[in-house]
Order: structure tokens, then C-alpha cells, then sequence
């Protein structure tokens, strides 16, 4: 309608500025028009269309990293669970060779077998850290249990229907997880079968209570759920979840676990309608329990029994941050008409980027002179510690042998009568064999001889004992006979023993006991420790006596030394390992021997310590490694 007064004005205006009007044709101009507005209509739509990308591809990105983060959280939560399971995995076998379980299986009418089984297994129990332990004959029956004698004892219950105990007798080793039948505390049971003369006599059953595990769930704020082979959800961070199904439980499942009362009396009402049947990639599902939208759903098979550990992961903070990057990047799209001054930007950075580079290439420069300054100096440190280190081991060994001189100067009485008695017996006995020789009695000449033999066997024994501690050997630890160490030790201080009056009991559980050490500085310990307990028993009337009890506990070996004597005062107590302490009057000691003896001690691997017993006399326990005992 207003076409042609626009065209004229348009005419007139390049006549104005172009000459004849021939020469000047606008017809183009509403084309031009046309694909301005297409433009001006298509540029919201590419805005929208890149926002909506970015959205994707951010929500994605976002996602994947949810993904990653949830992933390690829930690897370290099963490998925690795993670890937890397996800790006793193997205790039901260990326990299965129990000779006070097996005697209880074949005399379970005998009350004493059964205290003791019942003893054993709540020593057990308390040592593991583990809810309970108890036997079962081959019929069910439990015979002991670590909780007997409570309430809730299960001494005198069947559990026949329990899975773990059928694996069992069918020579397997059991597991399951259930709510307990008798104490109604849901817990993870292990079972081994016990063997006696090629049959299963029994039953081994160890109880794990998942309390800890399921707290540090509910400590970590996050929507995890253990659940069974069955889908049954049976630990989990939300407690509204605990004995309920992820799916509907079909009937014979639900029958199977009615019958063997795995979880009690609870109905086992479903979540949801049902999970992905592969749950072996992350992935997002409606779950109504977490909330109406949809989450990311992870899972881990753990377990001999196939349990999944389910993680629940609500997506809202990738969704937040895709919706951010979207709103970013349609707000960057306006801001194109600044492209100039970023070019400028460009390139005021660049000078700046390589005039920082001088400056941390002269900084680099510097730091590096300085690590090899401080390199050099370390290791001439170093050089001076192992030096030092070097010089206090020798100083030690030194101190060692000239501990063990010193013990042999002050044996060296008894050790000479312990000679002299076999000497004048081979005088005696040499001359009485030349007077039989010449009565021409060769039996009892004979007799005289192998007296004579006996007695010469015996002077090189304690010789070559005497040789073997006086001995400046290297500290190479190697197993050593417990017994076979005190023997020794008793050969050189046994005569000053006997000369006394002191009875020296030895009580080793058991008397095959091996320990991680060095014979020789391990006798110079018993030696001291002997030789002081002599000393204390010689200011003493009365019964002298000195028990030397070992037995091994926690992997250590503990042997006590106690005496009869008067004990030690409790000011001294503290200050006995110290060089120079003695408790002796002067000129009887300068007070190393102790020290020396620690110092060993701890040479070994190992320490002393030191006490007065209850009734009177003092103790001394040496600690050292223990070594098992050979198959």
C-alpha cells in the first residue's frame, strides 16, 4: 500500500547523490529486508539451539563425573565390606582343629569338656571381636557356644534348617546372613565342618556382627542399600529401606526363605515394582523410595553369597550445573561484539605470558642450584648419620661382649668347682682302673673307664659351652629353641643353682616354643637374668625358688623370670634398664648387666621389662618375636 511513495523517495534520494535516475535501481532492497529478518528470526533459534547443546552436552559431562566420584565412593564402601567379610573367613577352619571342640563331640555328655569348649570359644570370640561362636553336632544340635550361660544362650537349639550348617555337612564351607533365631540380631555367619577320623562330627559356626559397617552408612549421608542374592535389603544407610525387596519376591523365593528364617517375622514388602535385571553399568532409573524423578543407580557384587551394594545417586547438582553452563553460554554468545578488545587481550597476555616465562625460567634456574645445595648437604648428612650409626653398633657389640666377659668372671668360681669335681673323680677313678688292671679285674676296669669317658664328655660340654658364649658372634637372627637356650644358660649358672639350695622350675606352653634371635646374645640375656635372680635369692632364707614360665601370646613369645627373693623397691623400678643402676651392695656389680641385657633385647627385635610378682619377689619378662612352628 505504501510501495510507491517509498520508491520515489528512495529515487530522489540516489538522484541527490548519484546523478540520473537511469543509473539507479533499488528493486533489490526488500530482498535484503527479507533475509534481515530471516536472520533476526533464525538468530534466536541458533541461540536456543546452542543453550539446548550446551545443556546436553553439560548435563552429560556432569553426569559422567557423578558418576566417577559415586563410583569411587562406592568401590571403597564394598571394599571395606569385603575386607570386613573376609577378616574371619578362615577362623571357623582354624577353630574346626580345636582339640577341646573335637573332645566335646565325641563325649558331649562330659560337663568339664563342655566348660572348657564353652571357654575356649568365649576366648575366642572376645579375641576376634566377633559376635559369637558355637559348635554343632553332626544332628544340629549346639553343643557350646561362646554365650553360654546368658539368656540368650545358644547351647540346646537345632539349626538344621539353617543353610550354613547344611553347606557344612556337606563338608563345604558355609555362609549366610540371617536374623538370629534365638537373639533376634541379624549378623553374617561363616560354618566349617569338623573332621574326626574321615567323617564330619560337627559343626564350627562363626557369627560377624555388621553393626560398625552399617553405622559408618549411616554416617556417610549417602543412599546406599545391601541387598541379597533374592533382592532382599538387608543393611542400609536409610533405615526405611532395612527388610524390604527391590522387586516383588517371587513365591518360591519367599518360601525358600520363610523355611530357613532368614529374616524373622518381616513381611518383606517391595520398593518398587522393579530394577534393570543388568546392573553392571551405571545408569538412570525411576526408584519412588529416593524421590519421584529419576536417579543414577550403581551396583557392586561382593561376597561369596553375591550381595549388591546399591548407591543412589540424585543427579539435581548435575542438572544445576548444566543449567548454569547453559545460561553461560547464551550470555557468551551476546558478547561477540567484543571480540577486538579480546584480540587486544590477546596479545597484551602473550607479552606478559613471555616475560613470566623469563621470570620462572630464572626462577626455575635458582630453585634448581638450591636442590642440589641442599642435595649435597643431605647426603653428607646422611654419609655422617650412617657413620654415627656405624660407630654406636659396634660400641654396643663391644659393650655386649665385654657384658658376657664380665658374667663369665663371676661364674668363674662355680665354674671351677663344677671342673675340679670331674677332675679329681678322673684321678680317683684313673687309679683305681690301673689297681683293677693289675688284679687282672677287667669288667670292673672296664666299668672304670666308661666312668672315666662319661665324666671327660661332661667337662667338654661345659667347655664348649663356656667357648660358645665367650664368642664374639655376628647378630644374625635365626630361629631358636626356647628350651634348648634355657639349657644352656642352666649348664653355666646350674652349679651355682645347686649351691645355693634353689629350685629352678621351667614351664614352657609349649615346650616347643621357637623365637626370632641370635643363641648366643639370647643366652647372655638368660644368663643375667638368671645370675641376678641367684644374686636376690643369696640375700633370702627360707625356700628359694626361680620360675622361668613361657608361653606365647599375640604372636610373641613372653618368658617370665621370677624369684623368691626380696623384690625390687619401687624407686629403683623406674631406673633399672639405665646403665649404672645396681641394686648390689658396691664392689658386686656396676650395674650393665640389665642394661645390656635391654639392649640386646632390643636388638633382637624384642624388649624386657621388669616388676615385682604379688606374692612377694621380682619378675622379669622377656618379649621376642615368636616363630611358628614348623609343618
Amino acid at each position: 500500500m505504501d510501495t510507491a511513495p517509498r520508491l520515489a523517495y528512495d529515487v530522489g534520494v540516489a538522484g541527490l547523490a548519484s546523478g540520473p535516475v537511469r543509473q539507479v535501481q533499488m528493486l533489490p532492497l526488500p530482498v535484503t529486508r527479507r533475509w534481515r529478518h530471516a536472520f533476526l528470526l533464525l538468530l534466536p533459534a541458533c541461540w536456543l539451539a546452542l543453550v539446548l547443546f550446551t545443556y546436553y552436552w553439560s548435563f552429560q559431562a556432569s553426569l559422567e563425573r557423578l558418576h566417577k566420584e559415586s563410583a569411587q565412593q562406592l568401590d571403597f564402601y564394598a571394599a571395606s565390606l569385603s575386607s570386613t567379610l573376609g577378616r574371619h573367613e578362615h577362623l571357623p577352619e582354624i577353630l574346626a582343629q580345636e582339640a577341646r571342640l573335637t573332645e566335646v563331640l565325641m563325649q558331649p555328655d562330659s560337663p568339664e569338656r563342655q566348660a572348657a569348649a564353652n571357654r575356649y570359644l568365649s576366648v575366642v570370640a572376645r579375641s576376634a571381636h566377633i559376635g559369637t561362636a558355637f559348635l554343632l553336632d553332626s544332628r544340629g544340635l549346639t553343643l557350646a557356644a561362646s554365650n553360654a550361660g546368658t539368656p540368650q544362650s545358644f547351647v540346646g537349639h537345632l539349626y538344621t534348617f539353617r543353610p550354613y550348617y547344611q553347606e557344612a555337612m556337606m563338608g563345604r564351607t558355609g555362609h549366610f546372613y540371617a536374623v538370629g533365631a534365638t537373639t533376634g540380631e541379624p549378623g553374617y555367619f561363616i560354618s566349617s565342618p569338623v573332621w574326626k577320623d574321615g567323617r564330619i562330627a560337627g559343626v564350627v559356626v562363626v557369627k560377624m556382627v555388621l553393626d560398625s559397617f552399617e553405622s559408618a552408612l549411616n554416617r556417610s549421608g549417602k543412599q546406599l542399600a545391601l541387598a541379597d542374592a533374592a533382592g532382599v535389603v538387608f543393611l542400609s544407610a536409610v533405615p526405611e529401606w532395612r527388610y524390604r525387596t527391590l522387586q516383588p519376591v517371587p513365591a518360591d523365593v519367599a518360601m525358600r526363605l520363610s523355611s530357613t528364617r532368614q529374616y524373622g517375622g518381616h513381611p518383606l514388602e517391595p520398593l518398587a515394582s522393579g530394577l534393570p535385571a543388568d546392573l553392571s553399568r551405571p545408569q538412570l532409573v525411576s526408584f519412588p523410595a529416593v524421590q519421584d524423578s529419576r536417579v543414577l543407580l550403581q551396583a557392586r557384587h561382593i561376597g561369596p553369597l553375591n550381595w549388591k551394594m546399591l548407591l543412589f545417586t540424585d543427579p539435581w547438582q548435575a542438572r544445576q550445573t548444566a543449567g548454569l553452563e547453559a545460561s553461560l553460554a547464551g550470555l557468551a554468545s551476546a558478547l561477540m561484539a567484543a571480540v577486538a578488545y579480546l584480540f587486544w587481550q590477546r596479545h597484551r597476555r602473550k607479552a606478559e605470558r613471555l616475560l613470566a616465562a623469563d621470570e620462572l625460567r630464572a626462577t626455575h634456574a635458582r630453585l634448581e642450584s638450591k636442590v642440589i645445595e641442599r642435595t649435597a648437604e643431605l647426603q653428607q648428612r646422611l654419609a655422617q648419620l650412617e657413620t654415627t650409626e656405624r660407630i654406636l653398633r659396634e660400641t654396643r657389640d663391644d659393650a655386649i661382649q665385654a657384658g658376657k666377659l664380665a658374667a663369665l668372671g663371676q661364674m668363674a668360681a662355680g665354674l671351677t668347682h663344677e671342673l675340679n669335681q670331674p677332675l679329681a673323680a678322673l684321678t680317683t677313678l684313673s687309679a683305681n682302673a690301673r689297681v683293677l688292671l693289675a688284679r687282672d679285674q677287667i669288667g670292673e676296669a672296664r666299668e672304670n673307664l666308661d666312668l672315666i669317658e662319661q665324666t671327660a664328655q661332661r667337662m667338654g660340654q661345659i667347655i664348649t659351652q663356656l667357648k660358645a658364649f665367650a664368642r664374639k658372634a655376628p647378630a644374625e637372627l635365626a630361629p631358636v629353641r626356647l628350651s634348648e637356650a634355657i639349657a644352656q644358660a642352666m649348664c653355666l649358672v646350674g652349679t651355682r643353682a645347686h649351691r645355693l639350695g634353689a629350685q629352678v622350675d621351667i614351664d614352657l606352653q609349649p615346650a616347643t616354643l621357637l623365637v626370632q634371635a641370635e643363641p648366643i646374645r639370647l643366652g647372655q640375656i638368660l644368663i643375667n637374668l638368671l645370675s641376678n635372680a641367684l644374686d636376690a635369692l643369696a640375700e633370702v632364707a627360707g625356700t628359694r625358688q626361680i620360675i622361668l614360665h613361657g608361653a606365647l601370646v599375640d604372636g610373641n613369645v613372653l618368658l617370665s623370670v621370677s624369684d623368691s627373693g626380696p623384690g625390687l623397691s619401687e624407686d629403683v623400678l623406674p631406673l633399672l634398664f639405665e646403665p649404672f643402676v645396681t641394686t648390689k651392695p658396691a664392689g658386686q656389680g656396676l650395674g650393665l648387666g640389665l642394661a645390656l641385657s635391654q639392649a640386646i633385647a632390643e636388638s633382637l627385635g624384642g624388649r624386657l621389662e621388669a616388676g615385682n610378682r604379688p606374692e612377694g619377689g621380682a619378675v622379669f619378662t622377656l618379649i621376642l618375636n615368636a616363630v611358628p612352628p614348623e609343618e
